[in-house]
């Protein structure tokens, strides 16, 4: 894709289906004959106007608005036309086919010929290529199209603006100034200075970390905004896993019987606490391998320890009815030996049915509730918010992230940790401590896309969807 942004390209910028209206886009350089072509007339820029959209005979294929953004003035930088038209998915296609088939026929429009139907992201490609957007804020747009909570939409909105990208770039600017001295004291040896207690190397570096911190702790909260976190509830059959689901959820999602191992597969919900997406995997009760067992209950409890494997959080949910009962504490022991050895995921313990039975005084930090009658799911949901390391913001702020950008923040704050680490030394060597500032600055630069390998590009704008 990335060695075909000169070409003019065109595509439909709406979802797919029947609308009201749908938008076709066109972008690229010197589109003057084509809007001549379609609209039969030039358009004054950036302001709407309601005409008919011509066919090869000039006769009209449809009536619609028609807005041209010239060039650097644009989405994309380049020249834009947007055909905001009638939304049958048969108008549009018409629309799109006859703006590829008057591209390579106007006069005077040669550079137009190569003009072909838009890739995913293909246009946000542009725009960040162009300037128009840093990768982060590029990154936003997709993630405000998907963004699947109002919270997420918002935060999502605040990095489009490049909430997350000042900040960022503040501190590469800090480094930047940090390297600057480093480096020029590394260009004049001879001069007798102590550069470390002079330019105050120590304290810029606490300075750069403890924002650093701040930045990367945002980070993390709003990459938990966009990805959510992954919950499964494990524990033997018919202590209310299927209960609970569905007094989290709110619906009668999973079937729900006095029978153990009436749950033979695993049912999937997401739940909002606060905004952020919990995705909560109800899964077949758990049994110790050596217990007999039919072949589709094995085959379920298999797949309820592979969904353990990928959990970001564990809720290990037990039965107060059946506490006092050793077969019951006996399957648990083996159950707890294996969860402990497939996963490193945090564990929520968990103590249902407390509206028929009490709680035992050896429970210490664990969760008490009640799925059938509620007591209780608050506390559950702010402890899932508190083992996902969410954070409310006081003022609702905050932006939205991705894992990449997390590691990418982690990786800098390690190398500033090795950073700090050399200038706390008396003798410290001035080669290494400048080379640690510049592998932490360019963590920094590839989060805004300053210093950004092509085939990540080509990874995170195929993700986009068309006309995007």
């Amino acid at each position: 894709m990335l060695s075909r942004l000169a070409d003019p390209i065109v595509a439909v910028a709406t979802a797919p289906g029947r609308a009201a209206v749908g938008v076709v886009r066109v972008s690229g350089r010197g589109l003057q004959p084509l809007i001549s072509a379609l609209c039969g007339r030039p358009l004054e820029p950036r302001r709407a106007t309601l005409l008919p959209f011509l066919d090869a005979q000039g006769q009209p294929l449809d009536r619609g608005l028609a807005l041209y953004f010239p060039a650097p003035h644009s989405y994309t930088g380049e020249d834009v036309l947007e055909l905001h038209a009638h939304g049958g998915a048969v108008v549009l296609q018409l629309l799109v086919g006859r703006c590829l088939l008057a591209a390579g026929e106007v006069a005077g429009g040669e550079h137009l010929r190569t003009m072909r139907p838009a890739g995913p992201g293909e246009f946000t490609t542009r725009a960040f290529l162009n300037g128009k957007l840093d990768l982060a804020q590029a990154e936003a747009v997709a993630d405000l199209i998907d963004a699947g909570t109002e919270a997420a939409a918002r935060s999502a909105a605040r990095s489009l603006d490049g909430e997350f990208s000042r900040e960022v770039n503040a501190l590469a600017d800090a480094l930047t100034e940090l390297r600057a001295l480093v480096e020029a004291t590394l260009d004049f040896p001879d001069e007798e200075i102590d550069f470390l207690q002079r330019a105050d190397a120590i304290g810029r570096l606490a300075r750069i970390d403890q924002r650093l911190q701040a930045v990367l702790g945002a980070a993390q909260r709003g990459a938990l905004l966009r990805e959510g976190i992954h919950v499964v509830l494990a524990g033997q059959p018919n202590v209310g896993k299927s209960s609970l689901l569905n007094a989290l959820a709110g619906a009668e999602l999973a079937i729900v019987t006095p029978i153990p191992g009436t749950t033979r597969d695993k049912v999937a919900q997401t739940i909002q606490i606060h905004g952020v997406p919990v995705h909560v995997v109800d899964t077949a009760g758990l049994r110790p391998t050596d217990t007999a067992l039919d072949a589709v209950e094995r085959i379920g409890i298999q797949r309820s320890w592979d969904e353990i494997g990928r959990a970001d959080a564990v809720l290990v949910l037990h039965d107060l009815t059946r506490l006092a009962s050793d077969e019951y504490r006996q399957a648990q022991q083996a159950i707890d030996a294996q969860l402990l050895s497939l996963t490193q995921a945090p564990r929520l313990q968990v103590f249902n049915k407390c509206d028929v039975a009490p709680l035992p005084a050896a429970a210490g930090d664990a969760i008490v509730v009640s799925a059938l009658t509620g007591w209780g799911l608050d506390a559950l949901r702010e402890a899932l918010l508190q083992t996902a390391g969410w954070q409310a913001v006081p003022d609702g702020g905050g932006f939205i992230a991705r894992t990449r950008h997390v590691h990418a923040l982690r990786q800098a704050a390690a190398h500033l940790a090795q950073a700090r680490a050399q200038a706390s030394r008396g003798d410290a060597a001035l080669e290494l401590l400048a080379e640690e500032l510049r592998l932490s600055h360019r963590c920094l630069a590839e989060i805004t896309g300053a210093v950004t390998p092509d085939d990540l590009l080509g990874e995170i704008f195929g993700r986009f969807c068309i006309g995007k």
